[in-house]
């Protein structure tokens, strides 16, 4: 039942916003990819772009956090994380106002983590 759900929410979270919020990741991936410097930013926006189009019965571990993870979440965040939370920051607080959108809220505040700390994050099934 539980996939079901899970698919149910997906499609609803695609139509009523999921899409607008993946491409602010995939342009942000974009973005990156323009110098050879920032191509390990990029692909880590890619990744998420994947995780934030279909959010629902999935969730973000985090993996062990090296020097190298730490360094490059400091400058994702200076160089770009910023903008994408305050994205999901206005999101989830339009979804919070209704009970039937409090489930995309939580969604969204996820999502905001995320946006701050994409490296040493990995998406697994839920």
């Amino acid at each position: 039942m539980g996939g079901i759900l899970s698919l149910i929410g997906n499609l609803f979270w695609i139509v009523l916003g999921g899409f607008w919020t993946t491409l602010e990741w995939i342009f942000a991936g974009f973005i990156f990819c323009i110098t050879i410097i920032g191509i390990p930013f990029g692909i880590q926006a890619f990744k998420m772009a994947s995780f934030v189009i279909w959010p629902f019965g999935r969730k973000v571990v985090r993996e062990s956090t090296g020097v190298g993870k730490i360094i490059g979440n400091i400058l994702w965040i200076l160089f770009g994380g910023w903008y994408i939370a305050i994205g999901h920051l206005l999101a989830a607080l339009l979804w919070a106002i209704t009970i039937v959108g409090i489930p995309f809220a939580i969604q969204h505040f996820k999502m905001i983590g995320l946006a701050f700390a994409p490296f040493g994050a990995k998406v697994v099934p839920d």
